[in-house]
């Protein structure tokens, strides 16, 4: 055994504030002895020195002070309680106490970082989420025909039978092919895509001899349906015509002569002096071989008397016209302007949320000032706006006329076709926007994409590349 004792006697200075013997009050003892008793009260009793640790010994040995020292309690008297001195039991307490006090600070600190830690974790999982979820609706929009035909998820093209429901006017004109009324159909809600009756004709190798004029159908039906309706002369209105939004005046002049058995020649010969119906000629448009009526004959369904002239039909239209302009609140002085811009919005927008969008886009470009550069307006100067596609031909962009905004400033010198309530509603109230841009990028929903800058157009643009190539270049 070593002589001095090891520094890491973790007992020691516990043991130097134990109660020993000689801290104990003495007790009286009884005698019969007088002498005896005597003899010990005379007598001197030795003075007791409490223990001291092995760690006060080397402190001691060493010249210092035993830090112990001043904590050991010198000897009670007579008069000190025992209960003064601690207890073993209090002594173990105390360290207890201490460490259990260390255990439930690292408790809480453990549970505190736990909880950061959870939440840290929790908002990395989120924003993962978030871009699977914001990463699969792109994929989804942009490449939705293609994933469906890969995984045969295509959705049938036709309704089935049952669906049909409710009513709607569809007007045939000379000259329509399958091809062209296949589209109509869809146009009025009959079909449930633009290819499904011209499919059905091919695939079941008919080609009937459709008869111009305005025929009752229904909403949601088959193609087998809608064209046994066609062909059923019960369905077709006597002395109604329907003229759709977005027509031309000679658009209108062939329908008017095809739903109402009046001769074309009449109806060319009614609009050839515009001031019979009040409506101002503007020179310009007449220096440029333009038709002042146009954007004057109303969009809407008419039922007319048998015996009504070609220029009592005009004159309806034209106050149709007049009635929705008043009703949109245009002042007077304004009527050309606004139904200008309303031409254009009928003809770029494909749905009615968008109109009001196109509206803003105009008004925003106009302010600039920058071109308008409408494509429908570069059709109409050039001659190529019924082609049935959206975007132009270079010659088209070219072509200097009064009617293309990508050569001239400002709007046109007139309206390119005969806009509807929404599309004039548009003109005096647009929507609130920085838009300068927009693309319809899918040909059969009419969805467009609005953008503040050439940059984000661009990307509108692809989008439509990518939709015009997996169509086979449908309208575009």
């Amino acid at each position: 055994m070593p002589a001095t004792p090891p520094d890491d006697d973790q007992f020691a200075d516990l043991f130097s504030r134990l109660p020993s013997a000689s801290d104990q009050p003495a007790q009286p003892r009884p005698s019969t002895d007088r002498v005896s008793a005597a003899a010990d009260a005379d007598a001197t009793p030795a003075p007791t020195t409490p223990p001291v640790s092995r760690r006060a010994a080397r402190a001691a040995s060493a010249g210092a002070p035993p830090a112990s020292d001043a904590a050991t309690p010198s000897t009670p008297s007579a008069s000190s309680p025992a209960a003064a001195t601690p207890s073993i039991d209090s002594l173990f307490a105390a360290e207890h106490d201490a460490d259990e006090r260390a255990r439930i600070a690292r408790h809480q600190r453990d549970r505190r970082k736990s909880r950061i830690a959870g939440w840290v974790i929790f908002a990395v999982i989120l924003a993962i989420l978030g871009g699977v979820v914001a990463g699969g609706f792109y994929v989804w929009n942009t490449y939705e025909d293609k994933i469906r035909e890969f995984m045969g998820w295509e959705e049938p093209k036709d309704y089935v039978e049952g669906e049909a429901t409710g009513q709607v006017d569809v007007t045939i004109v000379s000259g329509d092919t399958g091809s062209t009324i296949s589209q109509t159909l869809y146009d009025a809600g009959v079909t449930k895509t633009p290819e499904a009756f011209y499919d059905y004709l091919i695939g079941s190798g008919q080609n009937p001899n459709f008869q111009p004029g305005v025929y009752s159908l229904q909403l949601k039906m088959t193609s087998a349906a809608a064209l046994d309706a066609l062909l059923d002369p019960a369905n077709k209105q006597e002395h109604t015509a329907q003229l759709r939004e977005g027509l031309t005046v000679a658009e209108s002049l062939t329908i008017l002569s095809d739903s109402l058995g009046i001769p074309l020649e009449d109806f060319q010969a009614a609009v050839a002096d515009p001031s019979v119906y009040g409506i101002p000629v503007d020179a310009a448009v007449v220096a440029a071989a333009g038709q002042p009526l146009e954007g004057w004959l109303f969009p809407a369904t008419y039922t007319f008397d048998p015996g009504a002239s070609a220029q009592q039909i005009i004159q309806t239209l034209v106050d149709r016209t007049v009635q929705s302009l008043d009703a949109a609140g245009v002042p007077a002085d304004q009527r050309l302007q606004i139904l200008t811009t309303a031409s254009i919005i009928q003809r770029e927008a494909r749905l009615e949320d968008d109109f009001y969008k196109v509206s803003r886009v105009i008004a925003n470009r106009l302010a600039e000032p920058m071109k308008l550069q409408m494509d429908s307006t570069a059709q109409y100067g050039y001659g190529e706006m019924h082609d049935g596609t959206a975007s132009s031909s270079q010659e088209a962009l070219d072509d200097v006329n009064p009617w293309n905004t990508y050569v001239i400033d400002g709007l046109p010198v007139g309206p390119i076709s005969n806009p509807g309530d929404t599309a004039i509603d548009a003109a005096m109230h647009p929507a609130d926007g920085d838009w300068l841009y927009f693309v319809t990028w899918n040909m059969d929903t009419g969805e467009t994409i609005f953008s503040a800058t050439y940059a984000e157009h661009e990307k509108g643009i692809e989008q439509w590349h990518d939709w015009c190539a997996a169509n086979d270049n449908r309208g575009c």
